[in-house]
């Protein structure tokens, strides 16, 4: 996108903050709302929430962030990656952040360049994040389960000028699915590709082995001489919080992924708010991550947290496996563990559970999707984590905008995601009317605030669509508000069933049918149907050892959810789609009931 329109975006978003409206405004009770203290007495009359001010946003790069971080604790361990035996102190990383940036460099690389990081949980992909911050170069966040007609498209959209990625993880041959859009690769001197198909890209970085084409790591690491840092010295002084650092690709939970751009500002007071709810910064809390990096919450309520408060990120493998979660939270004694509802339901399944030593937990974060009460009920109590809390968000958005409070009661951690960040604006926009809906009225989320994304890059028609005039993104989201500011979300506006004219909103069935003894998960959507329009088909899993009919859940149902929320159809299944971060692809899962159920 060309610089000009970034600066019209970042203008916009200025004068968005400035020039709110002040009916809005003035109608607020903010002075209830505080960065870690849930609300006592009600904060709004109607579905509009205002974060508290009294927390000054930071302008500060990311790197920035962490050269403050290392001067504060230069001896304490940044980051540990448990599968491969990485350890790394502050001050031993920002040295190969230093390192790693000047090479980028001296290989050719320049402000403002894309590179993509493709690839599992390694020590490379949060040095990689770094390096290119300290450098001005745009990290791309890649699926690293994309093949090559998916990894084609992001390379080409956002113009990719270099790849990172490991030889092999688990199936994925990352070179040879490279070579199947680059066939140029194999030929080519390293730095020197001239592909066809992928005109932008010239240059690849292997992490291991060294192949036709590419340059390896440990060559990168070595590039950079004196001038390479003397030039590394002189971009950073040219860096401003306001340009984009991070292209992160909407995990495609709904469709083809589009390239949410971030900046600086967006991921570091993002993370700064994530860490001062938690209270990170009250004392060193080592952070277990199964989350993977290329998604927001491993990137930016992992690494970024981390650096923004020095809070020891621990990665316990490098694509998430419940086991390995369990063993680096007892090994390393973390604090804090992160992760998504289907990872904390496998990590409770695992048949050895109560072999693990989990006394050093108090909480973490669990996002991603809605949580049942039942499976947040069982983290609290069998894992430990009495100051879990929910955080709700987007990538668009940085990606937490909701996030619970550890003293919140069990109801507030089961039914909401929470209360508003600071310098955030929330509001439920009435579907008939357009107009902001009365409090616990049910309508489409929208978020206003610094956390907002710059745009999809190269897309403004995409843009558009999500991000009004006056800068207020719509999730997408259909949520409830209540007087002391809590959110509940209740469903997708795409995911909402529309049966015999009722609307009806999956999660509310989800959590209900999640309080049947048999039941491990469920997910709930809507399929075709002539009659009414839609039905509604229950995607059951049974806990193990358990057996369960259709009929048994229907009669569970009855007297206890109106008659038309009953699932027509009950489907037991052992896994659903999933992206690589965790999500359910509702739609896949959609599509494939219906060819299942033959409409």
């Amino acid at each position: 996108m060309a610089s000009a329109a970034w600066l019209k975006l970042v203008a916009r978003e200025v004068l968005a903050a400035l020039g709110k409206r002040p009916g809005l405004w003035g109608a607020q009770r903010v002075s209830a709302l505080h960065i870690d203290t849930a609300p006592v007495t009600p904060v709004s009359t109607n579905s509009y929430i205002q974060g508290t001010t009294n927390i000054p946003l930071l302008t500060k790069t990311v790197c920035q962030c962490l050269e403050e971080t290392v001067h504060r604790f230069p001896d304490r361990e940044a980051l540990v990656f448990c599968r491969d035996g990485v350890r790394k102190t502050f001050a031993q990383f920002i040295q190969e952040v230093d390192q790693a940036a000047a090479g980028l460099l001296a290989i050719g690389l320049k402000k403002g360049d894309r590179l993509g990081m493709w690839g599992p949980n390694k020590y490379e992909w949060v040095l990689m994040q770094f390096a290119t911050a300290q450098a001005g170069i745009i990290l791309v966040s890649v699926n690293p389960a994309y093949q090559a007609q998916e990894l084609e498209f992001v390379i080409k959209k956002v113009g990719c000028k270099a790849l990172v990625f490991p030889t092999q993880f688990k199936t994925q041959r990352y070179y040879e699915i490279l070579k199947q859009t680059c066939p140029e690769l194999e030929k080519s001197s390293p730095g020197g590709i001239k592909s066809k198909r992928l005109p932008d890209l010239s240059i690849v970085i292997t992490l291991d082995s060294k192949l036709p084409g590419t340059f390896q790591m440990s060559e990168v690491m070595q590039a950079g001489d004196s001038s390479h840092m003397k030039q590394l010295r002189e971009v950073q002084q040219t860096l401003s919080c306001n340009e984009p650092i991070n292209i992160q690709f909407t995990s495609g939970t709904t469709g083809s992924p589009k390239g949410a751009t971030l900046s600086h500002r967006n991921i570091v007071n993002n993370a700064n708010l994530i860490g001062l709810r938690l209270g990170v910064n009250q004392q060193e809390c080592r952070t277990a991550l199964p989350v993977p990096l290329y998604h927001c919450l491993g990137s930016v309520g992992g690494s970024m947290v981390m650096a923004v408060h020095g809070a020891p990120a621990i990665f316990s493998s490098l694509s998430f496996e419940g086991k390995a979660a369990l063993e680096a939270v007892a090994q390393e004694k973390c604090s804090l563990l992160h992760g998504t509802p289907t990872m904390f339901i496998d990590m409770l399944s695992q048949p050895d559970f109560d072999s693990y030593d989990l006394s050093s937990l108090r909480g973490g974060v669990i996002a991603g999707s809605p949580v049942p009460p039942e499976i947040m009920k069982k983290i609290i109590t069998k894992m430990n984590m009495r100051d879990i809390v929910v955080a709700y968000g987007t990538t668009e958005n940085s990606p937490v905008t909701f996030m619970g409070f550890p003293q919140d009661s069990i109801s507030q951690r089961t039914e909401t995601v929470g209360c508003i960040f600071p310098h955030t604006e929330a509001k439920i926009e009435d579907p008939e009317t357009g107009e902001i809906a009365a409090l616990d009225s049910p309508g489409e989320l929208q978020i206003r605030g610094y956390c907002v994304m710059l745009g999809y890059w190269e897309d403004p028609l995409k843009t558009n669509e999500v991000i009004t005039d006056d800068r207020w993104y719509k999730t997408g989201d259909i949520a409830v508000l209540d007087k002391y500011g809590y959110c509940k979300i209740v469903g997708r506006c795409k995911d909402m069933i529309i049966r015999g004219g009722e609307n009806i909103y999956p999660a509310e069935i989800e959590q209900f049918l999640h309080t049947h003894p048999k039941i491990e998960e469920v997910q709930v959507i809507g399929v075709k149907d002539q009659r009414m329009g839609e039905e509604i088909c229950a995607c059951v899993r049974v806990k193990a050892g358990q057996e369960c009919t259709a009929e048994e859940i229907k009669a569970f149902c009855k007297g206890k959810i109106s008659h038309f929320k009953i699932p027509r159809y009950i489907v037991f299944m052992k896994q659903y789609p999933l992206t690589v971060s965790g999500k359910i692809q509702k739609y896949k899962l959609r599509e494939q009931m219906e060819k299942q159920l033959l409409f």
